[in-house]
């Protein structure tokens, strides 16, 4: 393991009692991750995707899915507490050191991309009660959310244990817009609106048309969960291992009783199905960002728009909190375990890993500013983010089915059941993002190699095994195709 930074050890003591967090906030960082952008957009992005009774089925599928990666995760955190950082050190337990490195540099980029959306939507969302902010990537936009983006990496400096103390504050309050929307909608609710056009005639018709539709979805619904994780990797950070199972758990159980609440009417799963009821789903479909402020302005006048994206606002203010603290701590722990560059390990008296911050927050901000010259929309960015995030969700539930099966006799049932239907579900998430999406992760995971190669040979160990060799030959192949598709418009998100 890379040896800690040196010059903090006069404040260890202080160090490490910043660096420990309860089970109310490890929760706390599970819910705020969960919910935070995505809910809100939802009508809109839904819509586009699927009609009424495709989305409903699609919703089912993802809920029952993750709910089997929530219990992958409580039980590897209950079996092995000994294994740090959640997604990374169950791949690296797994399938070896490049396989782990990979999981983690993966969910590290799906993590600041997302976060880059988040600040998009903010500053969309601002754009409702102030002018100049437009679709979230104006100058004015880009330049504000710069500056909040920099205030985050202020507190977050300031510790580990107080910043998500902050975050259980904030999680409280983004509860409530969501519980008023589903009170009003439930009175504005229209049957004969939900039905028309119930299958997506206009998409197809039979089972075909019903399964591409429910695909098409299937990006957009991961989003919603991501962050289920969210315990698992601050696993080190916990005041017992214990805290860790139960917190995934809890957390996951929150946002599914709330999505739950938002869909009281007729047991449905999203809170985008009241929306069905309430404006056409062709009009859904172009609604701007954040679309569920839309929906209910639709159902009771202006202040309903003002009141979502307020709602909004706080919304996101949490949940980017949770993530700029998940962010640094998915590249501190491989650094200190000699699979990422080792500067990115140390620590400051506060028990912040501060070079993977300020390496994470230089990279938002350089995709801030590509957001302005790009225009590219909160949908995109979260689209791109749940592709990344898939591989490092497979290898922790196919851990999960190897590490139940090598308990011989002695294996539990219920262990084996998890990890084989998380592992189908992280499969038909790989199938439901589509070759396109693939192709274009497999880039960002070779511009990973570096670091990785860096690191090893910071180690003075063999950088490849054998086998290892043969996935860099595959993502390179993969990564030179989709370079080409992009270069000649073949290929195209």
């Amino acid at each position: 393991m890379a040896e800690l930074d040196t010059d903090v050890a006069d404040g260890e003591g202080e160090r490490v009692a910043s660096g420990k967090v309860s089970l109310a906030a490890l929760t706390a960082l599970g819910i705020g991750s969960m919910i935070g952008g995505g809910i809100f957009g939802l009508p809109q992005q839904m819509a586009d995707a699927a009609a009424p009774g495709p989305l409903i089925i699609g919703w089912l599928i993802t809920g029952a899915g993750m709910l089997m990666l929530a219990f992958v995760y409580q039980r590897l955190a209950i079996n092995l507490p000994e294994i740090n950082a959640g997604v990374y050190g169950y791949a690296r337990a797994g399938f070896g050191n490049l396989v782990g490195f990979s999981s983690a540099w993966g969910y590290w980029l799906s993590a600041w991309i997302g976060n880059v959306g988040y600040l998009v939507l903010l500053m969309a969302s601002l754009g409702v009660f102030l002018p100049g902010f437009g679709n979230g990537n104006t100058a004015l936009a880009i330049g504000i959310a710069s500056v909040i983006m920099w205030m985050y990496h202020a507190l977050i400096l300031r510790g580990i244990r107080e910043a998500a103390i902050i975050n259980a504050i904030v999680t409280v309050g983004k509860v409530l817009p969501l519980i008023v929307f589903v009170l009003i909608g439930l009175f504005a609710f229209k049957l004969d609106v939900f039905t028309h056009d119930f299958w997506g005639a206009g998409v197809g018709t039979g089972f075909g048309a019903v399964v591409a539709q429910v695909k098409n979805m299937m990006l957009v619904t991961v989003w919603v969960f991501i962050g289920v994780e969210g315990a698992s990797v601050f696993s080190e950070r916990a005041r017992t291992r214990a805290d860790v199972g139960r917190a995934t758990i809890l957390g996951f159980l929150s946002v599914l009783a709330l999505l739950l609440a938002v869909n009281v009417l007729a047991l449905l799963l999203a809170v985008n199905v009241l929306s069905y009821g309430i404006v056409p789903r062709s009009e859904l479909a172009k609604f701007g960002d954040p679309s569920l402020a839309g929906v209910l302005e639709a159902a009771v006048g202006p202040w309903g728009a003002k009141f979502i994206a307020l709602g909004l606002i706080v919304s996101l203010v949490g949940a980017l909190l949770s993530w700029f603290l998940m962010l640094a701590e998915v590249v501190r722990v491989p650094a200190q375990e000699g699979l990422m560059p080792s500067f990115l390990g140390r620590e400051n008296a506060k028990a912040v890993p501060v070079n993977a911050l300020w390496l994470t927050m230089g990279l938002v901000q350089l995709f801030l500013i590509w957001t302005y010259f790009n225009a590219s929309t909160y949908t995109r960015l979260i689209s791109l983010a749940s592709a990344l995030i898939l591989l490092p969700y497979l290898l922790s539930a196919l851990f999960q089915v190897l590490l139940s099966l090598k308990g011989g006799t002695k294996v539990k049932a219920f262990d084996l059941v998890v990890g084989v239907l998380g592992s189908a579900y992280g499969l038909w998430l790989l199938y439901a993002a589509g070759l396109v999406y693939l192709l274009y992760t497999a880039i960002f995971y070779v511009l990973g190699l570096p670091f990785y190669i860096w690191a090893r040979r910071e180690q003075k160990v063999k950088v490849f095994s054998t086998a290892e060799w043969g996935l860099v030959a595959l993502f390179s192949a993969m990564s030179v195709y989709a370079v080409y598709g992009l270069a000649t418009g073949s290929l195209s998100l």
